[in-house]
Order: C-alpha cells, then structure tokens, then sequence
C-alpha cells in the first residue's frame, strides 16, 4: 500500500519521506539520524533531507534517542524560586550555549509538595545539571533511571553545600557599601515569597555576619510585602530607630523601599541609603535609580552549559568556579 500524502491534520512520516525520495525506510533513517558506517551516496543523501524537508517531517525524539543511545535534552533542574530576571538571563544564557552545540535545555522545577514523576524518569536527557545540589534520594533515582552524566555527582549531604554558587560575596558588598558610606545603624529587607524563606534566611546570616565582622550593630530585619500600608509601617519604623542605610533582599524589594521612603517625606539618600541586588533593568530607570549589586548571572549560565556539554562529549569537565563574580553598581539610592 502507498503511503498517504500528509495533510494538515496527519504529521509526515518515514515512509511518507521514504516514498518521495524513491528509497527504503532504513535509508531515511540512516540519513536523517547521520548514522556512521553506510555507504550512500551525497545525491540521495540530498534527496532524502529535501523530501524531508518539503514534507515537513520532523524525526520522532525517542526514536533519534534510541538510535543515537541519547537524546538531545539537557535537564536543568531549578529550585522554587520565583522566575525573576536574573534566573531568566541565566537560563537564556544557558539556552544559547546548548542550542549552539544542537541541545535544547528543558528546565525541571523542584517542588517539595509535588506527586509528579521526576523530569529524568519521562525523558531521556543527556545530561541533568542542578542549579542546587542533589539529594541522596535524588541522585539513586537518577541513578535507576540510567541518567549518568549529572551535574553536580555530590549530594547536598556529602558537599555540605546546598548551592553551587558562592553569593556570599554579593551580600557582603552590600553591607560594606553602605558602612563604607559612614552609615552605621542598618536594616535589612526581606520578602514575604515562602519561596524564598531559605535563600532569604542565608543572605540574612551572611548580612548579619559582615556586619558584626565591621563592628556594627545588629541589622534591623523586617519582611515587607507588595502591601503599601505595610511597607509604610516597617519603613516608617526603621526611620524612628535612626536606621540610615537598607540592605535589600533584591531589587524588587529595595524599590518597595524607595517608594515608601519617598512617600513618607525622607529624601533618598540623604536620610535613607539603600542598595538592592541583581541590577535589574529597572533599578537603573527609576527614580532615583538604584545602587545594587550585579551577579554575573548570564556567566554561570554559560558555565553550567558547558559542564553539560563536557560531560555529553566525554571530554574534561571544567573546574567550576564558586564565584559569582559580583560588583556593585553605584547608582543614585546611596
């Protein structure tokens, strides 16, 4: 029987690719899937990629998977923060440096309420690369499921990290800014985000810690939410306590700052210094534009890609660099 002609409604294929190329099916798979060892000649080899591409027909990812032993897939597996800007640039970073090498990132996020299958138990990744180390659970399953080339091998246990990024420098820059400025009476601003109790709570030990290392008094911390009445209060509260500098959990929660600051009558900075973190694009178009401090986000990313890439390749997998590589950027807000 020949085979149909695709329609709108019917994808395109082997066969259909087979038949309009005038070769066997094996043909097509051998040329489409570049598989080493056959003897066809560059005309039919032609013939068959034009034909495939006049049809449309794209290759079946599990059956490439199983021809070539992998798949294509790179699985970064996030932790539940929130999707903000300095994770979307270190994400597309990433992304750019995969697809350039013919991988496609897919991310898997971590949820500790979640009854869903792993990622790398559906698909079948190349490699699997966590921004945060692994679990000892985490890693046997990876393990059970045949995915060997993961980043980082070392569980969260046995590094005694749960990062694989060091960030205390950003934070320490921070604090040493502003005591740097003169200011000696500091709070430190968090968000109310659940998801980010825990990065939260270690910016906070790390603030809290440079401070003590500068001599300085305890940070005066407060939680502030997206609701104005309540940002007024806690900012309204740090100025009775002669707090003069803030140090922000990010950038979104330093503007927060500014703008009750400003709403309350107190200049910015002349009575209330504040630096954020991440220097979004934001920070540098409001008003005044904010001091925050950059972490080469985009870099990590980028570095992350190519461990994968490394481990892919089986070739030497770079010694990873902790550092975040952080700089401040002076702006108006101190």
């Amino acid at each position: 029987m020949e085979p149909q002609t695709p329609t709108r409604n019917r994808r395109a294929t082997a066969a259909d690719v087979a038949s309009a190329a005038g070769v066997s099916r094996a043909t097509v798979g051998f040329v489409l899937n570049n598989t080493h060892g056959q003897t066809i000649s560059a005309p039919t080899r032609e013939r068959v990629r034009a034909a495939a591409e006049g049809l449309g027909y794209r290759p079946h990812a599990g059956a490439q998977a199983l021809a070539r032993g992998s798949s294509t897939i790179v699985i970064f597996v996030l932790p539940d923060w929130p999707l903000d800007h300095s994770m979307r640039a270190h994400l597309e970073a990433a992304r750019a440096a995969l697809d350039v090498e013919g991988y496609s990132l897919v991310t898997y996020t971590r949820h500790q309420s979640s009854k869903a299958r792993p990622l790398w138990e559906v698909l079948d990744p190349a490699a699997v690369v966590g921004m945060m180390p692994f679990t000892p659970d985490e890693l046997a399953g990876l393990r059970r499921s045949g995915v060997t080339r993961v980043f980082p091998a070392t569980s969260v246990v046995e590094s005694g990290a749960d990062q694989v990024v060091d960030l205390d420098t950003a934070v320490r820059l921070q604090v040493d800014h502003l005591a740097e400025l003169g200011h000696r009476r500091l709070a430190y601003a968090l968000s109310t985000d659940e998801r980010l109790t825990s990065l939260g709570a270690e910016r906070l030990q790390t603030a809290q810690g440079r401070a003590r290392e500068l001599g300085l008094p305890e940070l005066d911390v407060r939680h502030l939410p997206a609701d104005r009445g309540e940002t007024l209060a806690a900012v309204t509260a740090w100025i009775g306590a002669d707090v003069t500098g803030v140090v922000a959990y990010n950038d979104d929660i330093a503007s927060l700052v500014s703008a009750a600051a400003q709403r309350l009558g107190a200049s910015v900075p002349e009575d209330l210094a504040i630096v954020g973190y991440d220097d979004t694009p934001l920070a540098a178009l409001q008003f005044p534009a904010l001091t925050s401090v950059r972490v080469d986000t985009e870099g990590l990313g980028r570095a992350l890609a190519e461990i994968a890439l490394a481990l892919i390749q089986d070739r030497a997998v770079p010694v990873w660099d902790v550092d975040a590589h952080a700089v401040l950027v002076r702006r108006e807000s101190t």
